[in-house]
Parts: C-alpha cells; structure tokens; sequence
C-alpha cells in the first residue's frame, strides 16, 4: 500500500512539473511579439520581369474616344471603412481613398504598411455595405480596433493578443452581421454616408481617363448568416436615388428586382450584379423546384435583362464550377472556397451555386419556356474590404484586415492558430472586370456590361476576344485588323448568334485570340466550354482543347492535351517563362452542332502555372508552403448563346 501511494505521489508531481513546463513554454510563446516581416508591406517586385514597352502595350488607352472597342480594366465590388466589417476589422479609408488607389496613388493599408496598385485601373466603384451604411463608424462601438489602431494591435501586441482581439472580432460580426452599431437603424446616417459616396465619385469621374459608377451591395442572406444572396447595385448615370435599397428594405432577389424596375421606370440607368454565388448554397441561381417546375418568383423573364452579368472570380473563390458539377473538367478544381463554414459540401450545396450550371439551366428554361432567365455575362473583381484592389497574387494584400491583412495572419503565425481556421486560407487573391467598350466613360462602359461584352480574370490581365458567325473569312485570326473583320462577320461575346435561314447547312463559327498579360506568365490552352439542351430539355457540357503550346500531342485515349509542365520553384515562388505561348489564336466549328437544341459556348484561357498567393507568404515568412502551391490563373469570357 506504501509503495502504491509513493508511486501515485510520484506520478502527481511528474504531471505537474509537466505541466508547470508547458504553462512556461505557452506563455514565452504566446507573449513575444508576432515579429510579422509582411507588415512592412508586401514584396511588390514581378515573378517576371517586363519592358517599359510591354507595360505600356498592357494599359489600353486612356483617352480613346473611336468606335473601335478596346478593353478597360476595373474592380466593382470595393469597400471601405462605411462598411461595418470593415470598420470592425481595422479598416478607416474612405470612398476617396478608393479611387486614389485605383489611379495609383499609394494608400496605407489597414494594417498599417503602404499599398501601391501595380498597374492603375480603367474604372471601378464602391460598393458598401447598405445595410447599416456608415454606422458603425460614425458610432461610438467598442471593439479592439476602436480601443487601439490595428497598426498598434499587431506591431506591438503578441501572439496572445492578437488572437484575443482576431476572436473578439469576429464572434461580434459572426453574432451581429451588419448590426453592428449602437444606435440600430438611422437613416439620416446611411445618407450622409450615401452621399460621401456619390460625391467621392463624382469628384473622381473623367470621361474618357478614368471611370467611376455609385453604388451600393444589397447584402441578403437566405434567412440565416453566411448563406450569400448578395448584389452589387452599380449605376450608369448621374441620377440616382437619395439613399440605397439594403435586404433591410427589402430581403429578396424579388424585392430588390421590383426596386430595380421601378428606378428604371423612371429614367435612371441600374443593374445588379450577384457575386459569391458559390457561397449561396444553391440558391443564387435555382430558378426551379426539384420537380423541374420553374419558381416564378426568382425566374422572371427580366431577369437577365436586370443582372446582365455575375460576378465569378473574386477573393471568396471562384463561382465558374464545381468538381462535383463538372466531373471531366480537368481544371474545375480552381480557388474552390468551399461553401458555408461549418456546413458540408454536397451535390444539393453546389448545384445553383455556380455560373456554368446556371448558363445551363437557363438554356434547359429557353427550351421549356420559351425564354432564358439566366442569360448573363460574368466578370471578376476583388470584395476587397480596405480601399484596395489586391488582384496580384504576389503582391497580395487580403480581404479584411484583421483576419488576413499580413501573411502572418493569413498563414496562422501571427497567432495561437485560431485563424487558421478561418476560410481566408482558402481564398483566392481577386479578380477583375474585363469590359470590351468604344471609350473609357460611365456611359460606354455600362452599356458594355448590360449587352455582356465582358470577361473575368482571375487576376492577370489576360486579354481575350471572341466572335461567332456563320462563316469568317479565311485568315481572320491572324488578320491585322482582327476585331473590324470579325466584328464585321459575327457577333461577340455576351451575344445571341443571329438565325441563319438555312441553319442545317452549316455548323456556327468561332474566332479566338487570346493574349498573356505583358508582365505576367505565358499562356497554356485556349477552351471552348459547349452547354447544350437535348430534345427532352435535359442539358450537357463538354469542354474542347481549341489551341494550346508547344507542339503537345493530344492523348488518343482520353482525348485531352498533355500538361503544359511547370516551372515554378516553391523554394523561392518564382517561375519563367520558358514554357507556354505569349499569344494563342483559334478558327473553330463546331463538330457536334444540332440546329435543333440550344446551346452556349464560352471560352476559357488558362495560364501557365504560377505561384499561389500562399506560396508567396510562405517564402516571405520562411515557412514551409501550403498545397497548392502552384494554380493556373485564368480568364472567362462571356457567352455566345443560340437558340433554335
């Protein structure tokens, strides 16, 4: 019996010197300072290095006034310190800061370091948060970045407290949303805050150099936080109303529409563009019940006249498809956020969540119906939260600040881990809007955007332009004047392919160009994405290889174009381009064509691989990368739809 207790005694105290060892270990740990290397800003120098004559080709004009359509470059979904997460997560820009960043000029970030655009944009537009607009900033909230800046929070503070305030944070905005103020609902606030917008904008405006459009997010969530049904509202003139529409007014896709046309039936110029459809469960794009009979309430036949685009590539990932959507499609796997943190990811979860079912459900409606609700083009942008556009995986920035505003936050190792489980790691860096227009102006620019002249890019500015006909001359592609000479025998992206009056004689033609952005990576492959209703209005999809690099041979078994390789080195996140093609072209017709069933084809340009933006921190902070460590950017054009 002695004995037994002796070793019971014996055992407690090796516990507690154990114990007492790990508390002391823990607390060094936790309060030594987060010794952070990306708060003194990010590492803006290229993986490839340019000419001054190749960034110079890569900014379209900025003066043009021709007919002829270039393409502008532009982020319409940005936010700032109005926005309540925003201002809760460190954020104190303003809607003027905004444009200053997008011109060029260089801004502090919320965290503190300098951000500088690599490139200025074409346009771009802030889109706050209506809900509560300004209130949480112009309120006396108490949160950890109303006590001390967030700059002070992270430079001086340690790894114990940084989590504290990381958790405090987000449990507010995890329980609030956007009703994070004290004072509640207070309309005056929302338009003194609505008008700093609009004057920001107006001040910013130069027709025919640069470009700004009023707006607003419509920020509805399916009955319960963090299942997304949001909009951006963007406006093409002037005339605008005295305070915006918030899901407070109006919590459905149907409340919002019945606003959307009554300010066009009086005059004014307005579009709502969804964006994180991929985070809706399902519910962005579902237009009928599980019985294939169409919901008449989301399905109206205006719909696609009121959200002519989506937006598709952003920093909360890609909404273009879904590996459990697109089986075959080799490249379906890209920045998929998931969908709701804590919920499963399921068949039911992702179908109607995403852009290229949708195409395809509203060609399965044309040939029910009669008419396509679901008839849009797409376009990328950041959801940028701190005035910024951070679309350059190198030189990434992040979405709100205190979540993943430095690579040390975003990585983990500016905390106890905590945030390491936060989506942000599972993020992409942005995207940006792609509009092909006659001259840089409000006017120009959102005419383009309600016709679906767009494209999305994940970030680079690859530029792609697409045209179908019935026929093209012979060496159109590689034709000095290629976008007169298509122009004039087809009809571009966002376009219905005209009837032809003997359509079984011939298959429809394609044109493609697609160019590398100047200071970015090579180009792998230019693909057509086909969608197709069969006669018993169940649709299809099926992907073609139309041009690729390097001579790669096409396996005879699978049908599909060897891999393009990599050359990117994690050990020091850089690349070259010594693989890939600076400019792909293709004259296509389609083999499969059935004049009798409706289709849309759309074309996406992949890059060669690059580092991640987690490659990059990773390097910055001498940690070990995270998979992937390599992606394939890309760019999505619009589509081209036909119908019997």
């Amino acid at each position: 019996m002695l004995r037994r207790q002796v070793e019971s005694g014996g055992t407690k105290t090796r516990v507690l010197v154990v114990t007492v060892m790990l508390a002391a270990l823990v607390a060094y740990y936790v309060l030594i300072p987060i010794d952070d290397p990306s708060l003194d800003g990010p590492d803006t120098v290229l993986a490839v290095s340019a000419s001054s004559d190749q960034i110079e080709s890569a900014t379209p004009s900025r003066s043009s006034t021709g007919e002829e359509r270039q393409v502008f470059w532009g982020d319409l979904h940005i936010h700032t310190s109005l926005s309540s997460d925003a201002f809760t997560m460190g954020v104190r820009a303003i809607p003027d800061d905004v444009y200053r960043f997008a011109k060029g000029e260089t801004l502090e970030h919320g965290a503190g370091y300098p951000v500088t655009i690599a490139r200025p944009l074409d346009f771009a537009a802030v889109t706050d948060h209506a809900e509560y607009l300004g209130q949480a900033r112009l309120s006396d909230l108490d949160v950890p970045t109303t006590r001390q800046s967030l700059s002070d929070i992270l430079r001086r503070e340690n790894r114990l407290t940084v989590t504290q305030s990381w958790w405090e944070i987000m449990s507010l905005i995890r329980e609030n949303g956007f009703k994070l103020t004290l004072s509640g609902v207070d309309a005056d606030i929302n338009r003194v805050a609505w008008d700093e917008i609009v004057a920001a904008a107006e001040r910013h405006n130069q027709p025919g150099v640069f470009t700004t459009f009023p707006g607003w997010e419509w920020s509805a969530d399916a009955g319960d936080v963090g299942t997304h049904l949001h909009r951006n509202v963007i406006y093409g003139s002037e005339d605008l109303p005295s305070i915006p529409f918030s899901s407070i007014d109006g919590p459905t896709p149907p409340d919002l529409w019945a606003f959307l046309r009554s300010e066009r039936a009086s005059g004014r110029k307005v579009m709502a563009i969804p964006h994180n459809p991929n985070l809706s469960e399902g519910l962005a794009y579902r237009i009928t019940d599980e019985a294939g009979t169409r919901l008449e309430r989301v399905s109206p036949a205006d719909r696609s006249d009121l959200e002519p685009i989506s937006e598709i590539l952003q920093i909360k990932g890609s909404s273009e498809t879904h590996p459990l959507l697109s089986s075959l499609d080799e490249f379906a796997d890209f920045e998929i956020a998931g969908t709701v943190p804590g919920r499963e990811v399921t068949l039911t979860s992702v179908k109607g969540a995403y852009a290229r079912d949708a195409l395809r459900s509203g060609i399965s409606m044309a040939h029910s119906e009669g008419f396509n609700p679901l008839k849009f083009g797409v376009i990328g942008s950041s959801d940028s939260h701190n005035a910024t556009s951070p679309s350059d995986g190198k030189g990434y920035t992040g979405k709100l600040p205190m979540m993943d505003g430095s690579a040390g936050l975003r990585t983990g190792a500016a905390g106890l881990g905590l945030n390491k489980m936060t989506p942000a790691r599972k993020w992409g860096s942005g995207g940006l809007a792609a509009v092909w227009a006659p001259e840089n102006t409000r006017e120009a620019l959102f005419d383009a955007m309600q016709r679906r002249e767009t494209f999305a890019t994940s970030g680079p500015r690859i530029v792609v332009s697409v045209f179908a006909s019935w026929g093209f001359p012979e060496g159109t592609t590689a034709a000095a004047n290629f976008d007169a000479t298509a122009r004039a025998h087809g009809v571009p992206m966002g376009s219905t392919l005209p009837k032809l009056a003997d359509v079984d004689a011939q298959a429809p033609e394609f044109v493609v160009v697609a160019e590398r952005d100047p200071i970015g990576a090579n180009l792998d492959r230019i693909q057509m994405i086909k969608g197709w209703v069969d006669s018993n209005g169940q649709s299809h999809e099926r992907i073609y290889d139309l041009a690729w690099s390097d001579e790669r041979s096409v396996d005879a078994e699978t049908g599909r174009v060897a891999p393009v390789g990599s050359t990117v080195d994690p050990a020091t996140a850089s690349y070259a381009n010594t693989i890939g093609a600076p400019q792909l072209r293709a004259h296509w017709s389609d083999p499969d064509f059935d004049s009798d069933q409706e289709a849309f084809y759309y074309v996406r340009v992949l890059e060669i691989p690059t580092p991640r933006w987690s490659t990059y921190d990773a390097v910055q902070l001498g940690l070990e990368p995270m998979a992937p460590v390599a992606i394939q950017e890309r760019a999505i054009s619009s589509a081209i739809w036909y119908q019997p």
